[in-house]
């Protein structure tokens, strides 16, 4: 094995370490589903394996990869023809500090009824923890459509866990 293979092996070794959890749960956040969320995360392995060279900086390496995982995702996702709006319905939550416990499925499930459009900028932003401007960039929309699209996600999962709050406190009689 040659010193470069020894190093680009050894260096997919560190990535894997260091990024699989969270590129794990950012696929199963952007699916919805475990199988196709472990089907992503290899896939984006195998194209890190591929393009390693392309990845000159290791201090990016979260962002490169999160990059590959969202791509691969939205190739695999056929759009809807009918795009969803979530405007005007939705309002925030009177006291946003006052959120309930959440387990792994009523996230996700809440995720799941987020439109793509909305999700997606609100994964990129949480997750590979991208700013307004990158993620116009990224996804070629602008600036004001993203900063539209994040707090229409953000007053939906308000407005769910705010609901489901109420559902889960109990009444004093």
């Amino acid at each position: 094995m040659s010193q470069t293979n020894r190093n680009n092996s050894e260096e997919l070794t560190r990535l894997v370490d260091e990024y699989y959890q969270l590129l794990f749960r950012y696929a199963f956040r952007l699916s919805g589903d475990r199988a196709d969320a472990e089907d992503l995360t290899q896939q984006t392995y195998l194209i890190a394996q591929k393009k390693l060279t392309q990845l000159r900086d290791a201090r990016s390496a979260r962002s490169w990869l999160c990059t590959i995982l969202r791509n691969l995702f939205l190739k695999k996702v056929t759009r809807k023809t009918e795009p969803v709006s979530l405007g005007g319905s939705i309002e925030i939550a009177s006291d946003p500090t006052e959120m309930p416990e959440l387990t792994s499925e009523e996230l996700q499930s809440a995720l799941d009824d987020l439109p793509e459009d909305f999700r997606i900028p609100l994964l990129m932003f949480y997750f590979e923890e991208q700013s307004y401007k990158e993620i116009s960039n990224a996804l070629a929309i602008p600036l004001g459509t993203v900063m539209s699209r994040l707090a229409r996600a953000r007053a939906f999962l308000q407005e769910r866990f705010s609901s489901l709050r109420e559902e889960t406190t109990p009444v004093h009689t």
